[in-house]
This record gives C-alpha cells, structure tokens and sequence, in this order.
C-alpha cells in the first residue's frame, strides 16, 4: 500500500474546507438579507406567547435532525446565554421507548404524530425539521398538531416538500444541499431560543 503523505490530504482537504465555509457564508447571507430574520421573529413570538401561557414546545426530525432537534429542547430546557428556570421542551425524538414501540406496534410513520398528542396540547408550538420537507412522520405529526389546535413550524430545505404546505410558519433553507440546511436550520434555532430567552426572563446584572 502507497504511504499518503500529510500534503496530499491537507492540501485538497483545506480547498474543500474553505469552499464549504464559502457556501455557508453566502447561504446565511443571502437568509440575512431576506424574509428570514422577520420568520424567526414570528417563530419566537408563538413559543413566547405559548410558554407564557403553561404551554411547551416540541421539536422532532429523523437522523441529524433529530440530534438538531434534542440539541434546540436543551437550550430551552437548559439555558442558553445566562442562568434562568428551564422552559418546558421536549425533544420527540429522545423518547426511545416510545418511539421504537409505536415503530414496532404501528408503523414509523406515527412515532411522531402519536407523541404530539399523547404530549402536546392545543396552544402548544411544535417544530418539525426535515432538510427535504417530506420525511412522512414529520408531516404527519405537523398535520396531527395543527388539527389539535396547536401552532405548527416546519425547518426545510429550499424546496419545502408536504412539511412546508401543511406548516403554519414555513422556514426554508436556500438550498437544498442537507448539510447547509441542518447548519442553518440551527442557526436559526439558536437565534430563536435566545430571543424567547431574553423575552422571558431579565439577564442578570
């Protein structure tokens, strides 16, 4: 076998780095200068309104999306940029048990919808991340939350798919390439979780 020298690797491999922060950069550009600061605005403003009611949010997605989607509850849950009480988020996706149960006992196309009713109710704001927009248990519990009552939010690629059309408040990625989207979609994520944050509770001096 042929030894690879650290040039052959670094060199392309910084190329590639350097052209994928380029792509990131311009993707995030180009939401900063659209509709997308004013979507995020509105999101935050429906999980404000619904958590100072005794309402919660809940966020799921499948693979990377669904450590997205864990990682956004944690910020609420937790804390994001100072100490403050937790928020109630729950992460679908974490539910081990009860997804692999529905998975098993019904289909993987319910593990989310099921959830969304067992938990959630009507003035709650749930979130469903999906890079394509057609993930059918994503749609499938955004259109089961909306015909519960409670306020529904897709995060999708460019193209939105059927998570776009039945969403309440549709966010979509200026591209379709799912690890920019997943990036931004986080972006995004953390913008609105430290605006629900301020909103909700004065920073400590």
């Amino acid at each position: 076998m042929a030894s690879v020298s650290m040039s052959d690797v670094v060199a392309p491999g910084a190329e590639r780095a350097r052209e994928r922060l380029t792509q990131a950069a311009a993707i995030k550009q180009q939401m900063a200068e659209g509709g997308f600061p004013d979507q995020a605005v509105q999101v935050a403003h429906v999980m404000i309104s619904a958590l100072r009611s005794g309402g919660k949010v809940i966020f799921f997605g499948n693979g990377g999306s669904a450590q997205d989607a864990g990682h956004l509850a944690a910020e609420l849950m937790g804390r994001f940029a100072f100490d403050r009480p937790g928020l109630p988020a729950v992460s679908l996706p974490d539910a081990t048990a009860a997804m692999t149960a529905i998975g098993n006992d019904y289909s993987y196309d319910e593990v989310f919808a099921r959830q969304v009713l067992g938990v959630g109710r009507a003035g709650d704001v749930v979130v469903g991340l999906s890079t394509s927009g057609n993930s059918a248990n994503v749609v499938k519990a955004l259109d089961a939350a909306a015909g519960a009552g409670m306020t529904t939010v897709s995060l999708t690629g460019s193209q939105g798919g059927k998570a776009a059309a039945v969403a309440q408040i549709a966010i979509r990625v200026p591209t379709d390439d799912t690890a920019l989207v997943q990036e931004a979609c986080m972006h995004l994520g953390h913008t609105i979780c430290e605006m629900v944050e301020a909103a909700l509770y004065a920073r400590p001096a």
